[in-house]
């Protein structure tokens, strides 16, 4: 039995730039692959906010997500997420105030602590050295999610409150998501290892508040193909991006030929090794037996799948073979 069948999931988009393209072009695939997404019954379809990094166009999160919304007409869209310390919350909530507004019952807010990016561009955001700092975090939701309630005087916020989730990769947003009552979503696509801590952590801290009772969705790495051989091809060039940002030269996102051709060092293939072991890549069965053992192990509720290849055509193929599957038209949404 497909474990996976009894789980919603999802898109998540950092409207990747490829070698040999542009950002133009990133931000049309983007639309490309959300109405393919909804098409094959994916449930939601989230954006990253990242910024100053060449290879991804989805900075302008917000923008984007109306965007995404027009041309799609049930995918719930929202931001996977938005890095609130970036930003000033009132501008936050009359941004999603106006999402909720125009494609009501639609819209997610997902709110991050991290800047996305390095602490030049992070200055150059926030415009002070005073709001660098991320420890007044749970004050900023506590004061952007006032400015939903009915009686506020933010316009188009007030009324217009998107459901509002918090995202992580430690302990302390899982924590704090269960505190207030709220969903959780895990960056399981780049800190494999603190999922399950962090999983449960969320789950005994739960108090009521949004929601009754504690609702977690993880971010999955995924690169399927017709065979194991062709998955891991097309899955190197991400490996060599994410290699090439901790070596501080953030690029596009390179093709299979220049990933195989780069000259890795002992500790370069380590590390690319390790960044593939806790993906999900592969052809069918082994993407289906993967998939089923990481849902087990972490009890999710739903599963969000970034797939990051540098040929658009690649990237709806995997998607096809994971809605193929796993029958996602016929799962519940």
């Amino acid at each position: 039995m497909a474990l996976f069948m009894s789980v919603p999931f999802s898109v998540l988009d950092l409207a990747p730039v490829v070698s040999g393209s542009t950002s133009g072009e990133a931000l049309r695939n983007t639309l490309d692959l959300a109405r393919h997404a909804e098409r094959l019954g994916f449930h939601r379809y989230w954006l990253a906010e990242h910024h100053a990094m060449p290879g991804i166009a989805s900075s302008a999160t917000a923008v984007l997500i109306g965007q995404v919304a027009a041309a799609t007409s049930a995918l719930r869209v929202g931001s996977g997420g938005i890095m609130l310390p970036n930003h000033a919350p009132m501008v936050v909530a009359e941004q999603f105030g106006t999402l909720e507004a125009l494609f009501p019952g639609r819209i997610d807010l997902g709110l991050g602590r991290a800047p996305g990016t390095d602490q030049a561009t992070a200055l150059a955001l926030r415009r002070s050295p005073q709001a660098l700092s991320v420890d007044d975090f749970p004050e900023q939701v506590v004061e952007l999610r006032g400015y939903f309630g009915a009686d506020s005087k933010v316009t188009p916020a007030a009324g217009n409150e998107p459901p509002v989730w918090l995202l992580g990769s430690s302990g302390y947003s899982a924590r704090l998501a269960g505190l207030l009552g709220l969903p959780f979503a895990f960056a399981h696509h780049f800190s494999a290892q603190n999922t399950v801590p962090a999983l449960n952590l969320y789950r005994e801290s739960f108090r009521p508040g949004a929601l009754t009772e504690p609702y977690s969705m993880i971010g999955v790495a995924v690169t399927a193909a017709d065979t194991d051989e062709r998955a891991v091809e097309l899955a190197r060039p991400q490996a060599l991006a994410f290699l090439r940002l901790r070596q501080g030269n953030p690029g596009l996102l390179p093709t299979p030929d220049e990933a195989a051709s780069y000259p890795y060092t002992a500790l370069d293939r380590q590390m690319i090794d390790s960044r593939l072991a806790d993906q999900v890549v592969g052809g069918p069965e082994t993407v289906r037996r993967r998939m089923d053992a990481l849902i087990e192990r972490t009890g999710v509720d739903e599963v969000m799948v970034t797939t990051q290849v540098h040929d658009h055509a690649d990237r709806l193929r995997s998607y096809d073979i994971l809605a193929d599957l796993y029958s996602l038209a016929a799962s519940p949404a």
